[in-house]
């Protein structure tokens, strides 16, 4: 046999998404590119590796099997690159983190002067709901979560970075001039929900439920942008986190309605597994964040709508 790195490459990312356009746009390549390669590293087995059946593509046992040996290899080679960084007095290696979709209005902060300052390290960041985001960290694929509701179904050890406020805001059809509502005004509005498995939705229900409120589920969206420009549209009022919305605060796009009780407030923590062991890269991440969120925040964040 006389396959290359890159074949397995190929042939990982194929089996991974089970489907070569998939692959090819993730690997940079062309479609017959990956086809050729594809074909290439069968023709080295006697047995099958992947079969077609009504134009789709479905990974075989012996091809499941090969994958997974695939996979080793590639990330053998990775750890030895690294190594060979480290020998030359470089932080590198692969840093990998998942967030609730909310996260990505400040995640970023916390890593671009790390990431400027260690340019060796690799970033995978994963943008999804809560319970992806959990279902990540519990099958230990990455170093950290970003969540602003601890999970109950795994045993994490957590560091907090920033509040998370949650106010109730809606366009400016209607005007609300009273400074200081009852949250009784929530039983009358047509009110937008977050998906299933959304911190956010979690926070929002609590409060809800706490209160004894019965309020109308008008609609119900995947991500905060979502929901934002539903409610910009007029399709009802939503909760939401302020840090999504403060653009669309100052823009005079969206108000927020005065409650008692307002805003609902969580944390934002990044979130490990209890006892994981540590990465080179993971261990320096978290000592860069304790030491430097206090000045992220001061230096990338609007104080003044945090503290409202």
């Amino acid at each position: 046999m006389n396959y290359t790195l890159h074949q397995l490459h190929v042939f990982l990312k194929v089996t991974q998404n089970q489907s070569i356009t998939k692959a090819a746009e993730l690997l940079h390549l062309t479609q017959p590119a990956v086809s050729i390669q594809l074909k290439n590293f069968q023709d080295q087995f006697d047995i099958p590796l992947t079969e077609i059946i009504g134009r789709k593509l479905y990974v075989t046992d012996f091809g499941k099997e090969i994958a997974l040996a695939a996979e080793k290899i590639i990330n053998e080679v990775t750890t030895i690159n690294y190594k060979m960084q480290s020998y030359k007095g470089k932080l590198s290696g692969k840093l990998k983190i998942s967030i609730v979709s909310t996260g990505k209005y400040i995640m970023p902060y916390f890593l671009s002067d790390f990431l400027k300052k260690n340019p060796e390290v690799e970033l995978a960041l994963d943008v999804t709901n809560k319970s992806k985001v959990i279902e990540s960290l519990t099958k230990n694929e990455v170093d950290f979560s970003l969540v602003s509701v601890l999970p109950d179904t795994i045993k994490v050890s957590s560091t907090a970075l920033m509040a998370n406020k949650l106010f109730l805001v809606t366009n400016f059809d209607i005007q609300y001039p009273e400074k200081n509502y009852d949250q009784s005004i929530l039983e009358t509005l047509p009110i937008i929900y977050r998906e299933k498995g959304s911190g956010t939705r979690h926070v929002m229900e609590r409060f809800i439920n706490v209160n004894q409120l019965k309020v109308r589920n008008k609609l119900e969206l995947t991500g905060n942008e979502a929901v934002k420009q539903a409610v910009i549209a007029g399709l009802g009022c939503s909760i939401m986190p302020l840090i999504g919305i403060k653009n669309e605060l100052k823009n005079g796009n969206l108000q927020i309605i005065p409650i008692k009780g307002f805003p609902i407030q969580s944390t934002w923590n990044l979130i490990w597994q209890k006892n994981k062991q540590f990465s080179p890269v993971a261990s320096a991440y978290l000592k860069y964040i304790e030491e430097n969120k206090a000045q992220i925040i001061t230096d990338k964040f609007d104080l003044e709508l945090l503290n409202a």
